[in-house]
């Protein structure tokens, strides 16, 4: 794992931010791999932080299930389950289903304007086949889409699940065949929120959700297929 550099460390909170951020980012982007042991002495090395900031950033990525922590064995990153993916996935289409029917029918012109800005945003980073841009720019996506909705469970609700989604996003898109009709699905919900068509949005945001557990689940299978 590359050392982050020491300058973007600063006060105590936000050092323990930074340093969840960037576990956080190691592992959605399989630097750390599910099942992999974190050695807690060699993370204080690499990062140059004390074990207690060390610890409570690990605490808050065991809180979104990112690791586990046992009693004697120390955290270790969570191996993502099929079971797992269909739970996360069945909530995903409950929430952001509503969202975008919520945007379609209460979002200020100005908030469409900014999806469409998140969505060429999408576009380019695809083009450029860069899958931590692409996650940053699919998370930028749904910030916009939670801030338009204008339900505050909601907003309070997605934020929490949304290292675990990206993590099941980091799998969706390794499919080479899910990347293109991801985009055209997020095109035709964007369409259908520029109509105003809140039915429509909804739909679409589900169907989105569902090809997305489909292609999840299949690279899932496809792992736990290969030798160890």
């Amino acid at each position: 794992m590359a050392k982050p550099s020491d300058s973007v460390f600063e006060k105590p909170s936000t050092l323990r931010a930074r340093v969840e951020d960037y576990l956080r980012t190691s592992i959605m982007q399989g630097r750390l791999k599910g099942g992999e042991k974190l050695r807690e002495m060699e993370l204080c090395e690499q990062l140059g932080i004390s074990r207690p900031t060390l610890r409570e950033a690990l605490r808050t990525l065991e809180a979104e299930r990112l690791i586990t922590i046992e009693p004697h064995r120390g955290p270790t990153v969570a191996t993502l389950t099929a079971k797992a993916a269909r739970d996360l996935y069945a909530l995903r289409a409950l929430l952001e289903g509503y969202a975008a029917h919520e945007f379609a029918r209460l979002a200020s012109e100005a908030d469409i304007q900014r999806l469409r800005a998140t969505v060429q945003a999408l576009h380019r980073c695809a083009a450029q086949a860069d899958q931590g841009a692409l996650l940053a720019a699919k998370r930028a996506f749904y910030d916009v889409l939670l801030a338009g909705c204008d339900n505050e469970l909601v907003k309070d609700m997605l934020p929490g699940m949304l290292s675990r989604i990206n993590l099941l996003r980091a799998t969706s898109f390794s499919s080479p065949r899910r990347l293109p009709r991801s985009l055209a699905e997020i095109d035709h919900l964007l369409a259908c929120i520029e109509r105003r068509d809140a039915a429509g949005a909804q739909q679409a945001a589900r169907d989105h959700i569902a090809n997305a557990e489909r292609a999840a689940l299949e690279v899932l299978r496809e792992q736990d297929a290969k030798p160890a």
